[in-house]
C-alpha cells in the first residue's frame, strides 16, 4: 500500500536498453526511509543537516527534499530503538560529504548531534549519532 492509502498497479516490463543493447536501471532511488519514534523532530534536525525543504509532513511520515531528487523520509515506528554504535548487528547508515570535517562536526554537535567514542574512520570519516539514536558518517572524500 502506498503512503496515501492505494496500491499502484505496477507493470511488469524488461529494462530499457542502450543503443548498444547493454541493460540501463530498471528503477531510479527517489527516497531513503529512516525508522524513529518521533518523523517530525529528527526531520527538524536533518532540515539543519542538508539543503532540503519538507515535502510530505503527518504524524507517521515526514519526507524533506527536492522534487525530483532523492529524498530523505522518516516514518513512526511504534517500541523503535535505536541501534547500538559499534554494535555486532549491522544497520544501514547515510553518509554526508562536508567541505570540512571538523566545521561540521562542531556545527553537528551545536544542533543535536553527538560523539561517539569509538571512530574507526581516523583522518577519513567522523561517526555521528542522530538525536533518535542513528549513527551518520561526515566525511571530505567521497
Amino acid at each position: 500500500m502506498s503512503l496515501f492509502g492505494h496500491v499502484p498497479r505496477v507493470a511488469a516490463c524488461p529494462p530499457r536498453m542502450l543503443a548498444d543493447d547493454t541493460a540501463m536501471s530498471i528503477a531510479a532511488l527517489t527516497c531513503a526511509v529512516v525508522d524513529c519514534a518521533d518523523p517530525k523532530a529528527l526531520a527538524a534536525f536533518y532540515l539543519q543537516v542538508i539543503d532540503a525543504e519538507v515535502l510530505f509532513e503527518d504524524e507517521t511520515y515526514s519526507f524533506i527534499g527536492h522534487r525530483g531528487q532523492v529524498n530523505l523520509a522518516f516514518q513512526r515506528v511504534d517500541g523503535f530503538a535505536p541501534p547500538s554504535w559499534p554494535g555486532a548487528a549491522k544497520q544501514t547508515h547515510l553518509d554526508f560529504r562536508v567541505p570540512d570535517i571538523a566545521a561540521a562536526e562542531a556545527a553537528l554537535l551545536a544542533i543535536g548531534a553527538t560523539k561517539p567514542e569509538f571512530q574507526p574512520g581516523d583522518e577519513t570519516w567522523t561517526v555521528l549519532i542522530d538525536p533518535a539514536g542513528h549513527p551518520f558518517c561526515i566525511t571530505a572524500s567521497w
